[in-house]
C-alpha cells in the first residue's frame, strides 16, 4: 500500500500496485481497473485525492493523474495538457477544489476547469520534483520536494505583462467597455482582454503607429484610439482618422471625453496644444492654449460642459465659451479628474483626493486616515466599495465613509482593506492616460506602467484567523536568559530586549504588532512589523510583558502572549536601605533642630543675662548717685528745719510735709533698685503669687460686692527665667486687675498649664466684657493695657490671644514656647546639643 487518502463519507481509500480498496466504515470494496493490471511489481497508485464532489483521483508515476468511474480509471480532464503523461508523484485537492498535481522532474500542475498553471524551478520551484502538499488553516499550500519546501499563496490581485501576453512591456491606460472587454493602451500596441484572451492590434494589424494614448467608448459604442500624433475611430479592424479641417492631425491626444450633447473633447499636447470639440466625426471648435489652458485630463460635466484637469494643477470648468478656473495650490496636474453622483467634482492629486462642490474645495488624504497622500485613480465598484488607486496601494473604503467625508471634511476614516505588493498590487506613480476601470462584471482593473492589474471586489477573501503569538527569547544586557513565567533578573538592567513573533504565513510581512509593559506603561505601543521591544533602565519590581497581532487582514489576536518577569534591586533599592537612609536622614533633621533649638535659646538666654546686666547696672547707678543725692539733699532740708526760729511754725510744718515726701521717694527710689536687682516675685511659684495679689485686690475693693478668685495649675511647675517669669507675672497682673476694678465680674479663673512644648496662662472673667473695636493692635485711645501686655508678650517670643464680647466676659490667653520660658536643665539638654555647644559629655555615676 502506498496511498491513503480520506473520502467525505467518513471512510478512506488506500492505493496498492494493481488496485484501489475503499473502507467505508463497515466494510471494504476492492477495484480492480484494468489501466493497474499491468503494473505487477511496479509502482501502481502512488498517491490519492478526493474532490469535493467526492471524485477520486489516483496518481503515479506511471498511471499520471486518473480519476476512478465505476471499476474503470479515466485520464482527468485538463485544458491543453495529457495528464496520463505526467510523471504523477502527488496529487492534491485544496479547498477551492483546484487539483494539484507534484511530478518527478516535471514540475508542478495547477488544474482547474478552465485553466491549468505549470510551476518548475524556473518559476521559482525548488525542484522540479515534487513528492508532497500540505494546505495549512489560513489556506497556504506548502509543497515539499527534493530540494525544500515552497509555499504557494493567491494573491488578491492578478497581473497581467508581456509574460502572460501583452504585446508590450509598457501599459500607459486602460478603458473597459460596456460589452466587458479591456482596452489597453501600450508602447507598441492596442492589447484588448475578453473573456481572459489577450489580442494585440499592432502595426502588421493596421494600428497607425506605435504609442497608444487615451481610447473612449461613445453612445454608439464606437472606440475612439488616440494612436502617436492622431485620433481614430476604430470599427470593424480598421482605423478612421479623424482631422483638422485643413486635413493635418489633431496631435497627441492626452484626454478625451464626451459630454452630454454627444459632442467629443479632445485635449492635445505638445507643438499643438489646444482642446477641440468634435460633432459628427467633424472638427467643430477649436479652442488654442492661449483661450483655455494646456489639460491633462477631461471630464463631462452632467449639467454642461466639461471639466478640466490643467497641467499647472488647477482645476477649470468650461461651458458655453466661458472658462472658470478653481486655483488650487497642487504640485502636479490631477491624474483622473470626475463627476460625482451629487455634481461634485473628484480629483485624484498628489495632495489626495479632491472634492470641488459649490466653489469649496476638500481634501481626503492622510490627515483622514489614508495610508499616503498621492492619489492616481479613483473609482467605484458594484457593491459598497470606494476604491482609491494610491501611490502606497489599493485602498477600499466604504461608500458610507465617502459620504461622511462630503459632510464632515476632517472626519477620520478607516479604511476596510489597504491592498499593496504582498497582495499582488503593484505600486506605481500615475500613467500617462486613464489609469483604472472596472468591467461589466464588477471587475476593477489598473494600470500600472509595466503591465495590468485586476481585482474582484465580489470575491474577496479574507483571513479570518487570528494568529498565534508566541514570546521568543528575553536578552539582557546582552545575554540571553531562558523564558518562562516568573523570570527573575539580576540587578541594574540597563538594555533589555524582548523578542517575538506571530505564526501567520498567508503574509508574515503584513503582520503588525502592539504590546505593552504592565508596570511601566499603561497603553499600547504600535510596533508595526517589528518583532522587538526594546526598554532601557527599568526599575527593579514585578513586570508583565505583553504583545498582541493582527493577520494580513486586520483580524488581531487580543488574548495574545505574555511573560511575567521581575528585576532584583541592588542593596540601595532595597526597602530596608532606603527605610535605613529615611531614618537617618529623618535623625539628622531631629540634630540639626535640637542645635538650632539650643543656639536660639542660647541666644535668648543671653538677651535675658544681657537684659539682667543692664537692670543691675541701673540699679546700682541710682544707688550711688540719685539716692544719695536724694539722701544728702535731704539731710541739707532737716538742717534748714533746725535752723528754722520757733515761732515759723507754719514754715516747720511745711517743709516736715516736704521731708516727709522726700523719705518717701527715697524708700520707693530704693524698691525700684530691689525690684531691678531682683525679681517682683520672690519665689518660683507664679500660682501662689497671683492668688496673693487676687487676695489683696479683693480686699480693696470688699465693698464693692464679692469677687471669686480661682486659680488653676495644670501639669507640673517648671522654673522659670527670672525674667521671663516678671514679664508672665506682669501680663497675668494687668489682666488680673483689669478683671477686678473695670469688668464688675463675680468670677475670675486664671489657669496655669505647664507642658513639654509651651507655658500658657489664661485668665477668664464673666464681667460685662470689651466692646470688639477696641480689641485692636492700636487699643482704646489714651489707654496702654492691651498695647503693653502685648508688648511684654511679643518681647518673651509669646503670643497674646483677647477674646471678649459686651456681657460676654473676657479671656486673656498667653502661651510661650518652652524653649523661651522654662529655665534651661543640664539633665534636659540633649547629647547633640551638648557636643555642638563645645561641652564636654560625661556618663553619670
Amino acid at each position: 500500500m502506498l496511498a491513503i487518502a480520506a473520502d467525505h463519507q467518513g471512510g478512506f481509500w488506500l492505493g496498492a500496485d494493481t488496485g484501489l480498496i475503499h473502507w467505508n466504515g463497515r466494510s471494504s470494496t476492492v477495484y480492480a481497473p484494468q489501466a493497474l493490471q499491468s503494473n505487477i511489481g511496479q509502482m501502481g497508485v502512488f498517491s490519492l485525492a478526493s474532490t469535493k464532489a467526492g471524485t477520486l483521483l489516483a496518481a503515479g508515476p506511471n498511471l499520471g493523474l486518473q480519476y476512478l468511474v465505476h471499476n474503470s480509471l479515466r485520464p482527468f480532464p485538463a485544458p491543453n495538457l495529457d495528464t496520463v503523461k505526467l510523471s504523477a508523484s502527488a496529487v492534491f485537492v485544496d479547498r477551492a477544489d483546484s487539483v494539484w498535481v507534484g511530478t518527478t522532474g516535471q514540475g508542478l500542475y495547477r488544474m482547474t476547469a478552465t485553466t491549468v498553471d505549470h510551476f518548475d524551478a524556473a518559476d521559482g520551484l525548488s525542484s522540479n520534483s515534487v513528492w508532497g502538499f500540505f494546505e495549512d488553516r489560513e489556506g497556504n499550500l506548502w509543497v515539499y520536494t527534493n530540494a525544500g519546501v515552497d509555499c504557494f499563496r493567491d494573491t488578491v490581485a492578478a497581473n497581467f505583462t508581456k509574460a502572460e501576453g501583452l504585446g508590450g512591456y509598457e501599459v500607459d491606460g486602460v478603458v473597459a467597455t460596456r460589452d466587458g472587454t479591456i482596452w489597453v493602451s501600450g508602447s507598441e500596441s492596442l492589447d484588448t482582454i475578453r473573456q481572459g484572451i489577450i489580442r494585440s492590434i499592432r502595426n502588421s494589424d493596421g494600428l497607425p503607429g506605435l504609442q497608444v494614448t487615451s481610447i473612449l467608448e461613445d453612445h454608439q459604442r464606437r472606440m475612439w484610439v488616440g494612436v502617436e500624433n492622431g485620433l481614430y475611430i476604430y470599427r470593424g479592424g480598421t482605423f478612421r482618422p479623424i482631422r483638422m479641417p485643413d486635413g493635418s492631425p489633431l496631435g497627441l491626444v492626452r484626454a478625451i471625453a464626451e459630454d452630454i450633447d454627444n459632442d467629443i473633447w479632445v485635449a492635445t499636447l505638445g507643438q499643438t496644444t489646444r482642446l477641440i470639440r468634435i460633432h459628427d466625426l467633424r472638427v467643430k471648435e477649436v479652442l488654442s492654449s492661449s483661450q483655455v489652458p494646456a489639460a491633462r485630463r477631461l471630464a463631462a460635466d452632467p449639467r454642461g460642459g466639461i471639466w478640466l484637469g490643467l497641467m499647472d494643477g488647477r482645476l477649470a470648468h468650461y461651458f458655453g465659451g466661458k472658462l472658470d478656473i478653481i486655483p488650487l495650490a497642487l504640485q502636479w496636474a490631477a491624474g483622473q479628474i470626475a463627476v460625482d453622483a451629487d455634481g461634485s467634482l473628484l480629483a485624484a492629486t498628489t495632495s489626495g483626493l479632491v472634492r470641488v462642490h459649490d466653489g469649496a474645495t476638500q481634501f481626503l488624504s492622510t490627515n483622514n486616515g489614508l495610508p499616503c497622500d498621492q492619489v492616481n485613480g479613483f473609482i467605484s465598484d458594484q457593491l459598497d466599495g470606494f476604491w482609491l488607486y494610491t501611490q502606497c496601494g489599493l485602498v477600499r473604503l466604504a461608500k458610507s465613509d465617502i459620504q461622511a467625508w462630503r459632510e464632515h471634511p476632517e472626519i477620520q476614516l478607516h479604511p476596510t482593506r489597504v491592498f499593496d505588493t504582498f497582495d499582488g498590487v503593484q505600486e506605481s506613480p500615475p500613467v500617462p492616460f486613464s489609469q483604472i476601470a472596472m468591467s461589466s462584471d464588477g471587475r476593477l482593473w489598473f494600470a500600472y506602467g509595466t503591465g495590468l492589474g485586476t481585482i474582484d471586489p465580489a470575491r474577496l477573501s479574507e483571513n479570518k484567523i487570528p494568529p498565534p503569538v508566541d514570546i521568543e527569547a528575553v536578552v539582557a544586557d546582552h545575554k540571553t536568559y531562558v523564558k518562562g513565567q516568573g523570570l527573575r533578573l539580576p540587578p541594574l538592567i540597563r538594555d533589555l530586549e524582548i523578542d517575538y513573533t506571530a505564526l501567520s504565513f498567508a503574509e508574515p510581512r503584513k503582520v503588525y504588532f502592539r504590546y505593552k509593559l504592565e508596570g511601566r506603561e499603561s497603553d499600547w505601543r504600535d510596533a508595526g512589523t517589528r518583532r522587538q521591544a526594546f526598554y532601557t533602565d527599568l526599575a527593579p519590581g514585578d513586570y508583565r510583558f505583553r504583545v498582541i497581532a493582527c493577520n494580513n487582514d486586520g483580524v488581531w489576536n487580543e488574548v495574545g502572549a505574555s511573560l511575567d518577569l521581575s528585576i532584583a534591586p541592588a542593596y540601595w533599592q532595597t526597602r530596608w536601605f532606603v527605610g535605613l537612609c529615611a531614618a537617618a536622614f529623618m535623625g539628622l533633621l531631629w540634630a540639626l533642630y535640637q542645635v538650632r533649638s539650643w543656639q536660639l535659646a542660647r541666644q535668648f538666654n543671653m538677651t535675658l543675662e544681657a537684659r539682667v546686666g543692664e537692670r543691675t547696672r541701673i540699679a546700682r547707678e541710682l544707688h550711688d548717685t540719685l539716692l544719695q543725692s536724694f539722701h544728702g539733699l535731704l539731710l541739707r532740708f532737716q538742717t534748714a528745719r533746725e535752723q528754722l526760729p520757733p515761732q515759723a511754725v507754719q514754715a516747720r510744718q511745711t517743709l516736715d510735709q516736704a521731708l516727709d515726701q522726700a523719705e518717701q521717694a527715697i524708700t520707693e527710689g530704693r524698691g525700684a533698685v530691689q525690684g531691678l536687682r531682683a525679681s517682683v516675685v520672690e519665689s518660683n511659684d507664679l500660682a501662689v503669687a497671683i492668688r496673693t495679689l487676687g487676695e489683696e485686690l479683693a480686699a480693696e475693693q470688699a465693698g464693692d460686692g464679692s469677687v471669686v478668685l480661682q486659680v488653676v495649675v495644670q501639669g507640673t511647675p517648671r522654673t522659670l527665667h527670672p525674667i521671663q517669669r516678671d514679664e508672665i507675672y506682669g501680663i497675668a497682673c494687668e489682666a488680673v486687675r483689669n478683671a477686678f476694678k473695670h469688668a464688675s465680674a463675680t468670677q475670675i479663673e486664671v489657669e496655669l498649664c505647664y507642658d513639654e512644648r509651651q507655658l500658657r496662662v489664661r485668665v477668664r472673667d464673666d464681667g460685662k466684657g470689651i466692646d470688639p473695636q477696641f480689641l485692636t493692635e492700636e487699643g482704646r485711645a489714651g489707654h496702654y493695657g492691651l498695647r503693653g501686655m502685648r508688648e511684654r508678650a511679643k518681647l518673651m517670643g509669646g503670643k497674646l490671644a483677647v477674646w471678649s464680647a459686651l456681657d460676654s466676659g473676657t479671656e486673656v490667653e498667653l502661651s510661650i514656647p518652652a524653649a523661651r520660658g522654662y529655665a534651661a536643665s543640664a539633665t534636659a539638654r540633649s547629647w547633640f546639643a551638648k557636643r555642638f555647644s563645645g561641652e564636654s559629655v560625661q556618663s553619670e555615676p
